[in-house]
């Protein structure tokens, strides 16, 4: 666009130029070698440009006859390398479409047509076409040549990472982590490998100085380095509880600034200021994520911060947790256990059977088979609750990658992953219908053994008395027991009996009727008597 204005503006000029020689007409005289040449002003002017012009055109044609072999093989050299970048681009479209026999094919075309010294794509698509194709070897080759070329040392170093976390080489992918981050620090999977790998080594402080230096130069977001690091810190406060609970409190509390909704975090500050006597600011920080999130391991830790509280007064603190955050189901399970503990068995009751409708988890049927245990003692409705639980869903738990904990981890133990722990429902359910030949809950209710009562743990327990000795009036009374009687039709009963036995039903409870209508009276089960008039007990 420039050229073009120049031209137009030398083309203003020349015109502007012969029209003021037009309007200011003259004479010009030249004597050379006793010859006189007189001509008009404008006719010189247009000689001289004219003379001008074809000397540049010599010279330009002069020019193009002295380079037309430097032209004619720059022009076929250009042809070819055209060429062989298009094979170069179909080769790649190839090997990520995983057609193994045209990126070969591609990969011979382009190294015939372009130098690889001048072309290093050539070396990627190489190693593509190998790891298609299944030769590992021969593509950690080309990474390896290409990790020590300047120019594709990054894509080198990340082709081997890659490869040696496919083999699980951890200490191999680590080390090409680190060097990536050591000689380009700008890149994200560099800098987040290595901070993995720090972090499963449980180098605390060397992974909080990687996230930093990462921040500064704006590698990772600003959100997720502040999640990182409050993850990081939580993880070191984790590790000094034991020896410095103030360094504990104080990594916590800045953990807490990053992300005041990170659960370990709170329970690891209330845990080290609990340890330093101070109640007060510790069950502060717990109401405060209380509010934010109920959890079970807050409530837990709430609840006995002090050890030599008595049942009534955690009793009281459940209480309270249920006053901030009322009509949840996480809330009234605390308060149903602190019942139970404090042998309150009817507020227990109705606790855990309002969490109950809030969310029927499998944790709360476990807590009223409890209950009902300590309350009634009837083997019926404690398998009643038993199977509820198995029907139900199963409780949130610390998950990461498929896996359950039992408790908070900063690091996956499948991965490596760092913060791969999340508060959720696990996946699979015992009541699914699963593909594999997996029972349902009907199938494991009814293959589940009978529960084990009082009398039959002491009957286990208790010696076995010595067998008597065999006498002929022994063995005659035997063989009167065994007799099996002749079969009796049964007299109708009376509708007073059926009358009574209605009345003496219990009153349902919450839930369904109960699978086992329980353990039956010692009199009533010795009247019992099937349809052919046998004694049943």
């Amino acid at each position: 666009m420039i050229r073009i204005l120049f031209f137009i503006l030398f083309v203003l000029c020349l015109g502007l130029g012969f029209a003021w020689l037009a309007d200011r007409p003259g004479e010009l005289s030249l004597i050379w070698q006793g010859q006189r040449i007189e001509m008009t002003l404008m006719r010189a002017a247009s000689i001289l440009i004219s003379l001008f012009a074809a000397v540049l055109i010599v010279i330009w044609l002069l020019r193009t006859i002295w380079m037309s072999p430097h032209t004619v093989t720059r022009y076929f050299r250009s042809r070819k390398r055209d060429r062989g970048y298009q094979a170069l681009s179909t080769g790649l479209i190839a090997a990520g479409a995983g057609d193994a026999n045209l990126a070969r094919k591609m990969s011979a075309r382009s190294r015939g047509l372009i130098s690889a010294d001048q072309e290093p794509l050539i070396h990627l698509l190489e190693a593509q076409t190998a790891l298609i194709e299944g030769k590992y070897d021969d593509a950690r080759k080309k990474f390896e040549l290409m990790a020590d070329d300047a120019e594709t040392r990054e894509l080198g170093l990340r082709g081997l990472f890659l490869e040696a976390k496919r083999l699980g080489a951890n200490e191999a992918a680590r080390q090409y982590a680190e060097r990536a981050a050591e000689k380009a620090p700008h890149l994200p999977w560099a800098t987040l490998a290595t901070l993995d790998h720090r972090s499963q080594a449980g180098q605390w402080d060397e992974a909080i100085r990687l996230l930093d230096q990462s921040r500064a130069a704006n590698i990772l977001d600003r959100k997720d380095a502040d999640q990182k690091k409050a993850v990081l810190l939580t993880a070191r406060a984790m590790a000094k509880l034991d020896a410095d609970p103030k360094a504990a409190r104080d990594d916590g509390l800045a953990a807490l600034k990053l992300d005041e909704s990170l659960v370990p975090a709170a329970l690891v500050t209330a845990k080290a200021l609990f340890r330093e006597d101070n109640l007060r600011k510790g069950a502060g920080i717990l109401e405060k994520i209380w509010k934010q999130q109920p959890h079970p391991d807050v409530a837990r830790l709430y609840v006995r911060a002090r050890g030599g509280d008595s049942a009534l007064d955690r009793l009281k603190r459940a209480k309270k947790l249920e006053s901030l955050r009322s009509n949840n189901a996480v809330a009234l399970a605390t308060v149903a256990e602190a019942a139970l503990e404090a042998r309150e068995l009817p507020l227990a009751r109705a606790k855990a059977e309002a969490a109950a409708r809030l969310e029927p988890t499998e944790s709360v049927f476990l807590l009223l088979a409890d209950i009902e245990e300590a309350d009634t003692g009837d083997e019926g409705r404690i398998r009643h609750w038993m199977a509820q639980a198995l029907r139900s869903p199963r409780d949130p738990a610390w998950t990461a990658d498929g896996v359950t904990s039992p408790s908070w981890l900063p690091v996956s133990p499948v991965s490596g992953r760092l913060d791969a722990f999340e508060w959720k429902a696990p996946a699979l359910q015992l009541s699914d219908k699963l593909e594999n030949g997996r029972p349902s809950a009907d199938e494991a209710i009814r293959n589940l053994p009978p529960v084990a009562t009082v009398q039959h743990v002491a009957a286990r327990t208790a010696p076995e008395p010595a067998p008597a000795k065999a006498t002929p009036a022994v063995l005659e009374a035997e063989r009167e027991v065994i007799k099996i009687p002749e079969r009796k039709e049964p007299a109708p009963p009376a509708a007073k009996d059926n009358e009574e036995v209605a009345e003496e039903e219990p009153a349902p409870f919450f839930g369904r009727p109960p699978d086992d209508p329980g353990v039956r009276d010692a009199s009533a089960g010795e009247k019992a008597t099937d349809k052919a008039g046998l004694r049943l007990f």
